[in-house]
C-alpha cells in the first residue's frame, strides 16, 4: 500500500476512534472506485467485512467470558484461556504472558491428543514435541487429526511457532513375543501327541 493511502499511528500507540477509522476506510474505497478499479474496491470492501466480523466476534466473546459466573474470581484468566481472545491479544502485542507460557496453554487445550514439550527454538520457530502413550485407535487418521488440533491451538496461542515436529511415543513395555507352532493346537482336555523317536 502506498504512503498516500496509509495513516500514521498516533503517538503513544493510541488508535484512532471508530468514527475516524470508518471515515478513512470510506475514503480509501471511494478513491479506488473513482479510479475505476472496481475489482480492488470490491476486495477492499470484502476485507473490511471480514475484519469487522473477526473483531466483532472477538469482542462478543470477551463480553460473554466476563459475564460468566466462573470469571468473577479472576476475569482475566478466563480471557487468557480462550483461543479467540488470545489470538487478538497476541496479534496486537497485548498478551501479558511469554511465549513459553502460551505454548503450554495451547498444548493443554488439546486434551484429545496429549503431547510432551521437549524444546522450542526461538531462532527458527521450531517446536519439538513427543506424543504421549498412544490414544484412541492409533490409526494414521487419528494422529493426523491430533496433530492438526495441536497446530491450530498453537496458531492461536503462540503464532511464534512456525514448525511443529512430533516424535513418536516411547514405549516402556517390552514387545510381546508371538509364539508360532508348526503343529495344530490340540483339542481341549487332550494330551499333546508324543513325538516318535527316529
Amino acid at each position: 500500500m502506498s504512503a498516500s493511502t496509509t495513516t500514521a499511528r498516533p503517538p503513544g500507540g493510541t488508535a484512532a476512534n471508530a468514527e475516524e477509522a470508518g471515515r478513512r476506510v470510506e475514503e480509501i474505497i471511494d478513491h479506488l472506485t473513482a479510479e475505476g478499479d472496481s475489482e480492488a474496491a470490491g476486495a477492499a470492501e470484502e476485507l473490511v467485512r471480514v475484519l469487522m466480523d473477526f473483531y466483532g466476534t472477538g469482542l462478543a466473546r470477551m463480553v460473554s467470558l466476563l459475564e460468566a459466573p466462573k470469571s468473577k474470581g479472576d476475569p482475566f484468566a478466563a480471557l487468557l484461556d480462550d483461543a479467540l481472545v488470545t489470538s487478538l491479544l497476541v496479534l496486537h502485542d497485548l498478551h501479558p504472558e511469554d511465549t513459553a507460557t502460551r505454548i503450554s496453554r495451547a498444548l493443554g487445550s488439546v486434551r484429545s491428543y496429549p503431547v510432551e514439550l521437549l524444546s522450542f527454538d526461538d531462532a527458527t520457530g521450531t517446536l519439538h514435541l513427543r506424543s504421549a502413550e498412544s490414544s484412541g485407535c492409533g490409526c494414521a487418521s487419528t494422529a493426523a487429526a491430533g496433530r492438526q488440533a495441536v497446530e491450530d491451538a498453537l496458531a492461536c496461542f503462540a503464532p511464534e511457532v512456525t514448525t511443529v515436529e512430533i516424535q513418536g511415543a516411547e514405549s516402556s513395555k517390552e514387545p510381546t513375543l508371538l509364539q508360532i507352532s508348526r503343529r495344530p493346537s490340540t483339542a481341549a482336555g487332550s494330551a499333546p501327541a508324543t513325538p516318535k523317536a527316529p
